[in-house]
C-alpha cells in the first residue's frame, strides 16, 4: 500500500555505514528523480552521486544535520550515510528551479524506502565549501543534498501533543520522534 511506503519514507540521520550502495541502486535512484515533473519541462536539475568513502567524506563536513537536536553535530563515525546525491541546478537551462528539487528529492526517497534503504533530505549545507570541496563550477546552484543508505534508527511518527511542540526530538533509546498535525488540523475550508 502506498500510504505505508510514505510512513516508511522518513528522514533518517544515522545509517549502517559499512552496507555500500551499488552504483546501479545509485543510478536507479537518480533515473527516478529524472522521471519526475519538471516546471515548465525544462529539466535543470543535475545530479552528482556519490557512494565511494573518499567522496563520501568530501561532502559529510559541509552538511548540517538535524535543527531541532541542539549540541549533536550529525551522525558519528559508523553511523553516516553510504552515499549521498546532491542536487544541482544548471542556471544554463533555466535560471530559477521553483520546486523541481523537493519532488525529485522525495522520489529518490521513495525509491530508496523501496529498496530496504533510506534518507534524509539536507538544505543546510555549507554551499560554498562544498561547491570547492566537489570542484563544482559556477554555473551550477546547489540545491540539496540527500543522505542516503540503510538505516540504523528507529523513526516514531505520532500526533502533536497538547502543547503543539512540532519539533521533533530522540529518546534515551535513541528513537527519533516525529510529531505531525492531525488530519483535521491541516484540512481547511474557505467559504
Amino acid at each position: 500500500m502506498f500510504q505505508e511506503l510514505v510512513l516508511r519514507c522518513r528522514s533518517y540521520r544515522r545509517f549502517r555505514a559499512d552496507r555500500a550502495i551499488p552504483d546501479a541502486i545509485m543510478r536507479e535512484l537518480v533515473d527516478l528523480a529524472r522521471l519526475t515533473p519538471s516546471a515548465a519541462n525544462k529539466q535543470p536539475l543535475r545530479f552528482l552521486p556519490s557512494h565511494t568513502a573518499e567522496r563520501n567524506a568530501r561532502i559529510f563536513p559541509h552538511l548540517r544535520w538535524a535543527g531541532y537536536l541542539t549540541g549533536w553535530d550529525g551522525p558519528e563515525p559508523g553511523e553516516r550515510p553510504a552515499g549521498y546525491v546532491v542536487v544541482l541546478a544548471d542556471r544554463e537551462v533555466a535560471e530559477h528551479v521553483r520546486w523541481d528539487d523537493g519532488i525529485a528529492a522525495y522520489a529518490m526517497l521513495l525509491g530508496a524506502t523501496d529498496r530496504g534503504l533510506g534518507g534524509c533530505m539536507i538544505a543546510s549545507i555549507d554551499r560554498p565549501a562544498l561547491r570547492e570541496a566537489l570542484h563544482i563550477p559556477e554555473r551550477y546552484d546547489i540545491l540539496l543534498v540527500v543522505a542516503l543508505g540503510e538505516p540504523l534508527e528507529e523513526v516514531s511518527v505520532e500526533p502533536v501533543p497538547e502543547d503543539g511542540d512540532i519539533r521533533y526530538w530522540r529518546d534515551e533509546r535513541r528513537v527519533h520522534h516525529v510529531p505531525k498535525r492531525a488530519l483535521d488540523e491541516v484540512i481547511v475550508e474557505f467559504d
